[in-house]
């Protein structure tokens, strides 16, 4: 299985001391280090999905940028949308959930931007708030004008350090991985008005497989 980079320093971290233990026979402390050293190696699994077999080529679908469980879906909570009309998926992902996070919908990124903020947990809503957060906003052109998305990634109560891989004028394809969070977290995507909504609380989604929703015509477009 494919293992994220950012996995090193921290499998390193606890492999230095098994193999101490291993090296002083002292086989059950080496045994233990040794199951603590592949759980931290296997958070940072980077499993293969639907995107990285074959592009998602329909311009209309918006797909889960992580794994974890739907604690919102619909219209924006007060205070945490951007300005004007939004609707919000929001996912949590827990310490068993895989981290590497991805773009729900493809096209050129517009902006980057990095908030520091507090470590509430990431299934309160005031986390989207109040919480460590990156903002990467995604924009696409289409016949009937621009689309555009707003993901953000935000850090938990373990999670404390975000990993952003992408910057603003790249163009990002659906699916593709843009980067990690490291120990339990939340992902908010903040999608338009027309998007029709595919899940509701409580669903599981798997990122870059599950569908959020749909782009439909614009208000006041012909149907």
């Amino acid at each position: 299985m494919k293992i994220d980079p950012a996995a090193r320093p921290f499998t390193a971290a606890v492999a230095a001391p098994a193999l101490v233990a291993a090296l002083a026979r002292r086989p059950r402390a080496a045994a233990g280090l040794g199951l603590l050293t592949a759980a931290v190696t296997l958070f940072f699994r980077d499993p293969d999905r639907a995107p990285d077999r074959a592009p998602v080529d329909d311009p209309d679908v918006v797909l889960a940028p992580a794994d974890g469980v739907v604690v919102h879906a619909g219209p924006a909570e007060p205070g945490l949308g951007p300005a004007g009309e939004w609707q919000q998926v929001s996912i949590f992902l827990s310490l068993l959930d895989v981290h590497v996070n991805r773009m729900p919908y493809g096209g050129r990124v517009v902006s980057v931007s990095h908030r520091p903020g507090h470590f509430l947990a990431a299934y309160r809503a005031a986390s989207g708030m109040r919480n460590e957060r990156t903002e990467i906003v995604v924009e696409r052109p289409t016949p009937d004008g621009p689309r555009r998305v707003v993901v953000r990634q935000i850090v938990g109560q373990l999670a404390r350090r975000i990993v952003t891989r992408t910057a603003p004028g790249d163009e990002v394809a659906t699916g593709a991985r843009i980067g990690l969070m490291k120990f339990g977290s939340r992902m908010d995507v903040f999608l338009p008005a027309e998007v029709v909504l595919a899940v509701v609380p409580r669903t599981r989604a798997v990122g870059g497989e599950t569908v959020l929703g749909r782009f439909g015509p614009p208000a006041g477009a012909r149907r």
